[in-house]
């Protein structure tokens, strides 16, 4: 049985995601302990609500710097869910400037929209268009329902870190990275039925192996 262990910032829906990779046969172990992380050998950062708020939250269970060894340093890999895919970037613009985990390259912006037809924040459920075959979006895989809440996405230094992304007011919207040991979806998988457990699983898998 794989263990994952999921950071509780005290920010995030840490039931449903727990719930979610306890549903795909993992382990799950929920922590704010930094020791905890540094012995972690997969990790999960969820998260709801502003981005400073959520660095706020890292900073005070001094996170910060035992997940950026564990990344970075020893390459265990990192899965971000929703505000959590936004934190492993440099910085974000939500609300002014504030500095990210700098895991990613990369910068979280404000959606934008001139059409009726859409709406921020972002919700409901979208075709997620993969980019590239990679571990979280097989070649066959060009477009797979989630469901979004955000109004904020993450904008990479380097294209070739982005997995997927939807079409959002004639823009392409990153919703998706990869990058080696770094996983992220703005979306939530927990909330997205049984396109989001398979794409938990294969995560996993992938992780384990």
């Amino acid at each position: 049985m794989t263990e994952i262990t999921v950071i509780d910032t005290g920010i995030s829906n840490i039931a449903s995601v727990r719930n979610a990779f306890t549903r795909i046969g993992c382990r799950v172990i929920t922590t704010n302990s930094p020791d905890k992380v540094l012995g972690a050998n997969i990790l999960v950062l969820p998260g709801v609500g502003a981005y400073e708020q959520g660095m706020n939250s890292l900073r005070k269970y001094a996170l910060v710097e035992p997940i950026k060894q564990r990344v970075m340093k020893e390459n265990i890999p990192i899965l971000g869910i929703c505000l959590g895919m936004q934190l492993l970037a440099e910085k974000s613009h939500e609300h002014g400037l504030h500095a990210g985990l700098g895991i990613v390259e990369g910068t979280v912006v404000g959606l934008k929209t001139n059409s009726a037809d859409f709406r921020v924040p972002n919700i409901g459920w979208y075709d997620v268009i993969s980019n590239k075959p990679c571990v979280m979006f097989k070649e066959n895989d060009r477009s797979t329902i989630f469901y979004h809440v955000h109004s904020y996405y993450l904008e990479c230094t380097d294209p070739d870190d982005v997995a997927a992304h939807i079409e959002f007011s004639g823009k392409r919207v990153t919703v998706a990275i990869e990058r080696d040991n770094v996983f992220g979806m703005q979306f939530h998988p927990e909330k997205s039925q049984d396109d989001g457990l398979n794409l938990l699983s294969r995560i996993v898998d992938s992780m384990s192996n």
